[in-house]
């Protein structure tokens, strides 16, 4: 090589870039909400064809649901003839005064009023308790968790149903109603199902033959029968079997028996989960020298349940949904209040069955997509953890 070649070949050198060059933008046809629609709702004529049957669906309900819950709506009044239809023929949508009225009874049932503030105050500490669980950043979550599962239940026990030796009178559960009974069912079978269900499956895994054995038969028989079955047993055929004074509560046999359903269907979900991961995690903590329990509670259950989190979801809210059908072994849930009302002649009109129902459907609605995104977001959320560890 002359010198004049090294020469330019060092100036070559000298010009390379040493700084990596920055990524173009994409097309503006492929970003913002032009580009998430091009992708996601009109990539194909097929696909152009059904947003738009869509939308026309999604703009006939919501119109017809817009008119019935506001713009053709009563919204004062104080008996059936404000939600009548009028002289002039005028359409009428949902009767709220009817909602104004039996509010308190949709949320306490026959609950006595001047009892009604130790609803008040369960409703409150619920809530604190789902918060401080499901707040991520919350400061000491393990207090949350003792709270949640220790304090608020036994507190809750005491204030709904009574303790005369710190002043609170009895409550008999005959009168307890609406929201109240809804959101204690739901509580108490979320909670006790998920616990009771990862067992079941461990069970059913297990190398002993007799707690495999068990498990199968417990979750299978359970898994085989509707809800409505598991609650007139607990209703009507379990006191034919047990003396006036050792039968349980109505509501209670109620829970009892919808913790057990519950669990059973759990069961299966957290089993799916345990299948997903792979043998070598097992192996892994087996090689540490962990036992069973401690192979389980640190190493696979965690992984398990975060595989596994959208159908957890799914099962708590179906069974969330599911509470409604205590009201036909005579428990008055929100559903049986508003059955109860629509049949007063003071506000028989043919609106207020369908205004108790929407009510209804609005109660459930919100619970139940609230549960849905947070799951969704711990979905996300743990995804994203995954990706960043890799």
């Amino acid at each position: 090589m002359t010198m004049a070649e090294g020469e330019l070949a060092i100036a070559e050198v000298a010009f390379v870039r040493r700084t990596p060059v920055e990524a173009l933008p994409p097309p503006l046809a492929m970003r913002g909400a032009w580009g998430w629609l091009r992708s996601n709702l009109l990539s194909s004529p097929f696909n152009i064809a059904l947003t738009a049957v869509t939308l026309a669906l999604i703009v006939w309900v919501a119109s017809a649901l817009i008119d019935f819950l506001i713009i053709d709506a009563v919204w004062s009044g104080s008996d059936r003839t404000a939600c009548m239809d009028s002289e002039e023929h005028r359409k009428v949508g949902a009767c709220w005064p009817f909602v104004w009225e039996r509010l308190n009874y949709f949320i306490y049932g026959s609950y006595p009023i001047p009892q009604r503030w130790r609803v008040d105050v369960f409703f409150t500490m619920l809530a604190i308790g789902v918060v401080w669980m499901l707040w991520l950043a919350a400061p000491r979550r393990d207090l949350g968790a003792f709270y949640f599962f220790v304090v608020v239940p036994v507190a809750s026990f005491i204030l709904l149903h009574g303790a005369p030796v710190l002043g609170l009178s009895l409550v008999d559960t005959a009168l307890w109603g609406g929201v109240l009974v809804t959101i204690v069912v739901a509580a108490v079978g979320i909670v006790v199902s998920l616990p009771l269900g990862i067992l079941l499956a461990l069970g059913r895994r297990s190398g002993m033959p007799a707690v495999r054995l068990l498990s199968v038969i417990f979750i299978e028989f359970v898994r085989g029968v509707p809800l409505i079955t598991v609650l007139f047993m607990a209703s009507v055929m379990l006191p034919l079997f047990l003396s006036e004074d050792w039968s349980p509560d109505k509501l209670l046999r109620a829970l009892i028996g919808i913790a057990l359903f519950a669990s059973a269907y759990m069961a299966e979900v957290v089993r799916a989960g345990l299948l997903a991961i792979p043998r070598g995690q097992y192996e892994a903590a087996t090689a540490l020298g962990l036992r069973f329990w401690p192979r389980m509670g640190l190493i696979i259950l965690p992984q398990a349940l975060r595989v596994t989190i959208p159908n957890i979801v799914n099962t708590t809210i179906g069974l969330f949904k599911d509470t409604t059908l205590v009201f036909i072994v005579g428990i008055f849930d929100l559903l049986r209040t508003v059955e109860v009302a629509r049949i007063d002649p003071k506000w028989a009109t043919p609106v207020t069955s369908t205004t108790g129902y929407a009510v209804a459907a609005m109660f459930y609605f919100v619970f139940c997509y609230s549960m849905s995104r947070y799951a969704r977001h711990m979905e996300l959320r743990l995804s994203a953890g995954g990706r960043e560890r890799r």
